[in-house]
């Protein structure tokens, strides 16, 4: 299962973008990559951001790329359901079909930074790769050097049903970020076909010896905790060290004006 070239298209220009006010010159951009607005130049951190399952039609992602626009911080979500007929599946599954997923999900990592890169209002030295739940092992598994840091959201960096080998990997000056609830329904002990009864349910011991990654685990939380104020506390506080400035002040003076 390969992206088309029409596809591959459609996967950036339908693409989720929100801007930060600060770029536009006026209010904030949220809609669709195609009709990005013509703006100054200012540039500004990036996110790009592997959606799950549930494709874009996730209100809580825009919900959280408007968050990060409070900080100053542009996003953007490519749209991997823009491939006509993309593989989709019920869990359990054939682990091949999950990585068939997999690949995919990685190969809009490549599209996306394809797209931004003449992107007037991206600062290229501060790009941040992150995702969640499907998007999660593809984010996790990047090996390239374009991304200053990591996030990884509901996904656990480890060997379970879901992948054939985690293939997890993070440069020694990369930063990452782990956020996972405790009793997540898919990548915790929780799940009763978890396929590994070693498995801890997150990515401290894949990343026992990276001394740049944080772990949070969050008790009793949903699958999709994006927006959780623990969530949002521990992002803000890592992009804050990783992008070298002060988010909350960015992120309170948006929401006076």
């Amino acid at each position: 299962m390969k992206h088309t070239h029409l596809s591959a298209i459609a996967v950036v220009h339908g693409g989720s973008l929100v801007l930060p006010a600060k770029v536009t010159g006026g209010s904030l951009y949220c809609g669709a990559f195609a009709n990005a607005p013509v703006v100054s130049g200012i540039k500004v951190p990036v996110v790009i951001f592997l959606h799950g399952s549930s494709g874009l039609a996730l209100t809580a992602i825009t919900e959280w790329q408007t968050w990060l626009a409070s900080m100053e911080i542009a996003s953007f979500a490519p749209d991997s359901f823009a491939l006509t007929d993309r593989v989709t599946y019920t869990s359990p599954a054939a682990k091949v079909e999950y990585e068939k997923v997999h690949a995919l999900r990685t190969s809009e990592i490549s599209l996306a930074l394809k797209a931004i890169d003449s992107a007037s209002w991206a600062d290229h030295d501060r790009l941040i790769l992150a995702g969640t739940s499907e998007g999660g092992p593809a984010v996790a598994r990047y090996r390239g050097d374009d991304f200053i840091a990591k996030i990884i959201y509901s996904w656990s960096c480890e060997n379970n049903y879901y992948v054939e080998e985690h293939g997890t990997y993070a440069s020694p000056d990369q930063h990452v970020l782990n956020v996972m609830s405790s009793t997540d329904m898919y990548f915790s002990p929780c799940n009763e076909w978890l396929g590994n009864p070693e498995a801890k349910g997150h990515c401290a011991d894949t990343f026992k010896d990276h001394t740049k990654t944080t772990v949070v685990l969050i008790p009793g939380a949903p699958h999709t905790l994006l927006n959780l104020e623990q969530t949002q506390s521990a992002t803000a506080n890592f992009l804050e060290k990783v992008i070298g400035k002060n988010l909350r002040s960015c992120s309170l003076l948006s929401h006076i004006v």
